[in-house]
């Protein structure tokens, strides 16, 4: 389930150990705005890897086995998705959010409180992806419109995933 409002946070610019300027053809606003609009994605993806993970260790029922492998599979992929993403902030010369409190101010996926059955599970995490995907797009957009190539490269891919992985669990309401 979604937040009803996503925080806005601008990424804290780095200074290079050697004092000299990032100059990759970006300006340093464009830069930042990426920056900003990527630290949104990586909190999403780090809760929803977060949730799939919380839900491979604790789903029941008749598709245990079926929904404990799909989950590992799929976050295992997150998990991985993340470093990606933290690097990407980095070249752009900011920091990348590292903590739960900053994940959870940036992230518009809300996590549930309780253990929900195998069926709610499905559907947190079609929404949990479909919120990624969403994220990642105005992400994409941001990115595009500043010529930034390899964000919207590492983008079309989070897009493509997390949009397979929504359908594939929706797939499972059917």
């Amino acid at each position: 389930m979604a937040k009803a409002t996503k925080k806005t946070s601008s990424p804290k610019a780095q200074t290079t150990p050697s004092g000299l300027p990032i100059n990759i053809g970006i300006s340093d606003k464009d830069r930042a705005a990426v920056a900003s609009e990527l630290a949104h994605t990586l909190a999403d993806t780090y809760t929803l890897y977060l949730m799939t993970h919380n839900f491979h260790w604790n789903v029941t029922g008749p598709m245990f086995s079926t929904l404990h492998q799909l989950f590992m599979t799929q976050y295992t992929e997150t998990w991985q998705a993340l470093d990606a993403i933290a690097e990407r902030i980095r070249a752009l010369g900011h920091y990348a959010p590292g903590t739960y409190a900053e994940y959870a101010r940036l992230s518009s996926i809300q996590e549930p409180t309780s253990v929900p059955s195998a069926e709610d599970m499905l559907r947190l995490l079609v929404a949990g992806n479909e919120a990624v995907a969403k994220t990642a797009r105005k992400a994409f957009q941001c990115a595009d419109a500043v010529n930034d190539q390899p964000t919207a490269d590492l983008l079309t891919q989070r897009l493509d995933i997390h949009e397979k992985n929504a359908w594939m669990l929706r797939s499972l309401l059917a």
